[in-house]
C-alpha cells in the first residue's frame, strides 16, 4: 500500500518522467572505450591532421613528375596581311601550324634528391599523424578521468556536507538542551558554510569537464563508468627506467619523425648543390603546318623548287644546359639549406634530451603515485579511526564540536587524495606508454576491463570498507 501510495504521489507531482529519465541515463553510462570511438569518428584535430597527411602525400607524385617525360601538344593559326605602300596593294597569308613535343630527362641530380626529401617528409608526415592519434587516445583518457576525479570530488564534497549538516543539527541540539556552548554552534556553521561553497565549486568543475567530454567527442554524456577500487597498482614493466629510455629513444613517434625530418633536411641540401651541376635532357619534337608556317615561299622562278602545300619536320636532341651564374643566388640557396640541416640536427637532439628526461620523470612519477595510494589508504584508515573516536569522545565530555570537524576535514580531505592519487597513477603510466611509444587504443580496452558498469559517485568515491561507516 505505501509503494501504491508513493508511485500515486510521484504521478501528481509529475516525478515519474523524473525517475524514468534518471534510469534510462544510469543504464547508458559511457565507458572509456566508447568515449575513444566517439572521439576517433569525431575529433577536429585528428581530422584536421589527417587531411593534412593526405595533402602532404601529394608532394610524392609532384616530385616523381619531374624525373618522368614531359609531353606537350598544340596548335597555331596565323594570319598575316601585306601592305605595299607604293602601289597600294595588299595581300594576305595565312597558316595553320600542329606541333607536339617530347622531353625525357637523363641527368637531373637536383630533382632526384628532392624526390629523396619528399620521401621523408612523407615518412615523417605519416609518423606525425600517428603520434596524432596517440595524443587523442592520451586526451580521451585525460580528460575521461579528469571527469570522474571531479565527480568523485563533488561526492565527497555532498557527503561532507551532509555530514556537517548532520553535525550542526546535533550541535544546534545540544546547545538547545545546555549541553554544549554557542562556539560549538558557530564553528559548526561555519565549517557547513565553508563545505557547501566548496561543493558549490566542486558542481562547477564537474559541469567543465563533461563540457570538455562533449567537445572532444561531438556527443553528450549523463554519466560515465567509474574505475573500482580493486584496480591493480602496480610497478611498469621493465621495474628500471633504463629499458624505459632506451624503448623511448628508439620508437617515441615524435623523435622517429624529427630523425625524418634531418633527413628531409640533407637531401635538400644535396638538392640545392645539384642545382649547380650541368643537365641533360633528350628533347624531341614534331611539327605540321603548310609552306608559309616553316618560312618557305611560293616561287615561279624556274631554277628553284615551288615549296606549296604541307610539310612536317621531326627532330630529336641532346641539350646540356650548364648553370654559370644567376646573380649568387645558387650558392645563397645551399648556404640557407645547411643552415636549415644544422637547425634540425639541433632541434632533434633537444627533443632526445626531452623524451629522456620526460621518460625517466614519468618513471618516478609512477613509483610516487603507488607510494602515494598505500600512504592515503593508510590515511584513510587512521583518519576514519580518529572520527570514530573523536565523535564518542564528544558524546563521553573528553571531545568538543571542534575535535570532530577537524577529525571530518582531515578524512575527507584523506579520501579526495586517495581518489586523486589513483588517476594520477592511471595517467601517467598512460603517459609513460605514450613518451615510449607503445601507447594504442588496446590500453583503453585493458582499463575498461575494470570499468564500474554501476557506478554511482554518491557511493563508489570512497572505498567499499568505508561506505557503510559514512
Amino acid at each position: 500500500m505505501n509503494l501504491i501510495f508513493r508511485f500515486w504521489l510521484g504521478a501528481v507531482l509529475g516525478c515519474v518522467n523524473i525517475t524514468i529519465v534518471q534510469a534510462s541515463e544510469i543504464q547508458r553510462r559511457a565507458s572509456l572505450v566508447e568515449v575513444y570511438n566517439q572521439a576517433f569518428a569525431n575529433d577536429a584535430k585528428l581530422a584536421a591532421g589527417r587531411s593534412e597527411y593526405l595533402a602532404s602525400r601529394e608532394a610524392l607524385p609532384q616530385a616523381r613528375a619531374g624525373l618522368l617525360p614531359t609531353l606537350t601538344a598544340g596548335a597555331s593559326f596565323t594570319t598575316q596581311t601585306l601592305i605595299q605602300a607604293n602601289q597600294q596593294t595588299t595581300r594576305d597569308r595565312s597558316h595553320t601550324v600542329f606541333h607536339a613535343n617530347l622531353t625525357q630527362p637523363l641527368i637531373r641530380l637536383d630533382r632526384w634528391y628532392q624526390l629523396k626529401a619528399v620521401n621523408a617528409n612523407l615518412a615523417r608526415a605519416e609518423l606525425e599523424l600517428a603520434s596524432k592519434e596517440q595524443d587523442l587516445i592520451l586526451e580521451v583518457a585525460q580528460v575521461y578521468f579528469e571527469t570522474l576525479k571531479a565527480t568523485d570530488l563533488l561526492a565527497a564534497s555532498q557527503s561532507e556536507e551532509d555530514a556537517l549538516r548532520r553535525l550542526l543539527l546535533q550541535a544546534q541540539a545540544r546547545q538547545t538542551k545546555g549541553a554544549a556552548a554557542i562556539t560549538d554552534v558557530l564553528e559548526a556553521q561555519a565549517a557547513f558554510d565553508n563545505t557547501r561553497a566548496n561543493r558549490q565549486l566542486a558542481q562547477r568543475r564537474v559541469d567543465d569537464a563533461f563540457e570538455r567530454l562533449s567537445r572532444l567527442t561531438a556527443s553528450s554524456y549523463a554519466t560515465l563508468e567509474g574505475l573500482h577500487h580493486y584496480f591493480p597498482i602496480s610497478p611498469p614493466s621493465p621495474a628500471n627506467s633504463v629499458s624505459w629510455v632506451e624503448q623511448a629513444v628508439g620508437h617515441n613517434l615524435s623523435l622517429l619523425a624529427s630523425e625524418f625530418q634531418v633527413s628531409a633536411t640533407a637531401e635538400a641540401t644535396r638538392q640545392h648543390k645539384a642545382a649547380l651541376v650541368p643537365t641533360l635532357d633528350v628533347v624531341a619534337s614534331y611539327r605540321q603546318g603548310d609552306n608559309d608556317s616553316f618560312g618557305y615561299t611560293n616561287t615561279s622562278s624556274p631554277s628553284q623548287p615551288v615549296y606549296q602545300g604541307s610539310f612536317s619536320q621531326r627532330s630529336v636532341a641532346l641539350e646540356l644546359t650548364v648553370p654559370l651564374y644567376a646573380g649568387g643566388s645558387g650558392l645563397s640557396r645551399i648556404r640557407e639549406a645547411g643552415y636549415r640541416y644544422a637547425q634540425s640536427q639541433d632541434q632533434h637532439e633537444d627533443l632526445r634530451r626531452e623524451i629522456v628526461q620526460r621518460t625517466r620523470d614519468l618513471h618516478r612519477a609512477i613509483h610516487s603515485d603507488i607510494e602515494q595510494v598505500s600512504a592515503r589508504q593508510q590515511s584513510l584508515k587512521s583518519s576514519h579511526a580518529s572520527l570514530l573516536a573523536n565523535t564518542a569522545g564528544r558524546e563521553l565530555g573528553t571531545r568538543n564540536t571542534a575535535d570532530v570537524l577537524e577529525a571530518q576535514r582531515k578524512l575527507y580531505t584523506a579520501v579526495k587524495a586517495y581518489n586523486e592519487a589513483r588517476y594520477d597513477f592511471v595517467l601517467n603510466t598512460l603517459r609513460l606508454r605514450q613518451v615510449a611509444g607503445t601507447l594504442a587504443s588496446a590500453d583503453l580496452v585493458a582499463l575498461s576491463s575494470y570499468g564500474n558498469k554501476t557506478y554511482d559517485p554518491a557511493v563508489d568515491f570512497l572505498p567499499p570498507a568505508f561506505r557503510s561507516e559514512l
